[in-house]
């Protein structure tokens, strides 16, 4: 990079920066990575004609949760998944109970470290997964700018926020298609559907109403006393929200760590 080229791109933020290097990222279909020619440690390897399977699998994703939450050496563009970061995310709803257009910037995402795998299914015949998540808190804090309503409450404002869903049990559905490079099968994940429960939430949105002190803390007080009818509105917003996010995620790994270091007896007809 010359001299020129460098000094521009020192002025940029690093969350931006981090987030342009992911963006490109996702677009393309990398090789293989060379520092995962071998299988690492940290993944056990499972048949699917092995009869404990379904526990093997569950175990072997759990060992890569473990590792995401304090980076996997080798594994580029990907961070730490406790603490995430993540620069910018989009929130656009116009129907039911919620309309807001709103955007949450240099967001901070805490808690993945005490994920819990309770089952991961793989198919035999799609390849996609199941996959069963148990998360005890997560919060999510960062910057937002907000217009809209969330139930009979108009919300206007923007400054700092902070959400903690707690008891959090997530579905993950993923859908991928199989294909071949440096002799190995790979995962090219297609998509992702998420569906879960909470037993709790907890949130607070600073300078709501141009810093209108009580119209602010009445407001807070609402969605939270009202946590449940709250959480049930915002539910496809959240569950789009993380669609997205862990969908670039799986999209980055599984184009650097072969599939068949997870399930040795994937087929490998019709790969390129």
């Amino acid at each position: 990079m010359s001299a020129a080229c460098w000094n521009v791109w020192s002025t940029v933020p690093q969350l931006v920066r981090l987030f342009w290097v992911v963006s490109l990222l996702a677009l393309s279909l990398p090789a293989a990575s060379a520092n995962f020619e071998t299988k690492p440690e940290f993944i056990k390897t499972c048949r699917f004609d092995q009869p404990d399977f379904v526990d093997c699998s569950t175990e072997s994703v759990q060992g890569l949760f473990d590792k995401l939450v304090t980076g996997i050496e080798g594994l580029e563009h990907v961070g730490t998944i406790d603490p995430m970061k993540i620069s910018k995310i989009r929130i656009l709803q116009g129907d039911g109970p919620v309309s807001v257009n709103a955007s949450l910037s240099k967001v901070v995402v805490t808690g993945f470290a005490s994920t819990k795998v309770l089952r991961n299914v793989v198919s035999s015949k799609d390849f996609g997964w199941e996959t069963h998540i148990r998360l005890p808190k997560m919060r999510l804090e960062g910057n937002y700018h907000m217009q809209g309503r969330i139930l009979v409450i108009p919300l206007n404002g923007h400054g700092k926020c902070w959400f903690e869903p707690s008891g959090m049990d997530i579905i993950m559905r993923t859908s991928t298609d199989l294909y071949q490079k440096n002799g190995h099968v790979f995962y090219n994940v297609t998509g992702t559907k998420v569906d879960y429960t909470i037993s709790g939430l907890r949130l607070h949105m600073g300078n709501l109403f141009e810093g209108v002190k009580v119209l602010e803390d009445s407001t807070n007080q609402y969605l939270n006393d009202n946590w449940r009818p709250v959480s049930e509105a915002l539910k496809p917003i959240i569950a789009k929200t993380i669609e997205d996010i862990l969908l670039a995620i799986m999209q980055n790994i599984f184009h650097q760590l072969p599939a068949d270091y997870f399930v040795a007896d994937l087929p490998r007809s019709g790969g390129s």
